[in-house]
């Protein structure tokens, strides 16, 4: 039987359908309509204009909604207000640290110990109760916007700076009766995640360009210490964050 001159059609193996379309192992696209349509051209910088700023990925919320996070941001800042000092709460993103806490372990409470029968505790035995944190945080913040609503016909975020300060002291004084949680426990609570997201790690979400340590010539994590230890005066050190020593 004669040999057909026609061509036969071989299958396309995976690996020639790559090299052909010029697709280099190690996920580099060199040329090709794959490369095309997988590789975004870089547009080219035009004299005189500065790189667009690089996001600040802490600056996001993980468990507050956004009208939650205006309540506690406004309720951090008068805990701790910007003054000739350095800056506020808001602008160090203790809001951000609180918001970040709750939507992992500590406000699941997952390392405490939840179970009844639940007594009323000592003051050094802390919280105790069927609550976790991020509900008692949601409560506080619509009591917070209750009792503004009822005392000032505004939600929290809305009132002038005296005014808020008069809510918060009431609750501070467990003035404002409530039914769930105590008034005073909660604003305990929120004081004390202010005061950590000011001078946590930056990492945790707070302390924003590590400003609160700077105000208190923390040098935040040092690798080490010898090139100082034996030095009699004061030495002031530029702070580093966990981030520094990340690779």
């Amino acid at each position: 039987m004669a040999q057909s001159n026609e061509r036969q059609e071989q299958p396309v193996s995976r690996r020639n359908f790559l090299k052909n379309t010029g697709m280099v192992l190690g996920g580099l696209v060199v040329g090709g309509v794959a490369g095309s349509l997988l590789r975004k051209p870089e547009a080219p910088q035009q004299p005189g204009t500065t790189p667009a700023p690089t996001a600040d990925f802490n600056q996001a919320l993980m468990y507050f909604s956004p009208e939650q996070f205006k309540v506690v941001e406004a309720a951090c800042e008068r805990i701790f207000p910007e003054d000739e000092i350095g800056p506020g709460a808001k602008t160090l993103g203790a809001a951000y640290f609180i918001d970040h806490q709750l939507a992992g372990d500590w406000g699941f409470n997952s390392r405490d110990y939840m179970q009844g029968p639940f007594f009323p505790g000592e003051a050094t035995q802390g919280y105790q109760g069927r609550l976790k944190r991020r509900e008692i945080f949601d409560i506080g913040i619509q009591e917070l916007n209750n009792y503004s609503n009822s005392t000032q016909q505004k939600r929290f975020h809305e009132l002038a700076a005296e005014q808020q300060d008069a809510v918060l002291k009431a609750f501070e004084s467990d003035e404002v009766k409530l039914t769930t949680i105590s008034a005073s426990a909660f604003f305990k609570m929120l004081r004390a995640s202010t005061l950590e997201g000011i001078y946590s790690d930056p990492l945790y979400g707070g302390n924003k360009n590590m400003d609160g340590w700077k105000m208190k010539n923390y040098p935040g994590n040092q690798m080490a210490y010898t090139q100082v230890i034996e030095k009699d005066e004061f030495v002031k050190m530029a702070p580093l964050s966990l981030r520094d020593h990340q690779h």
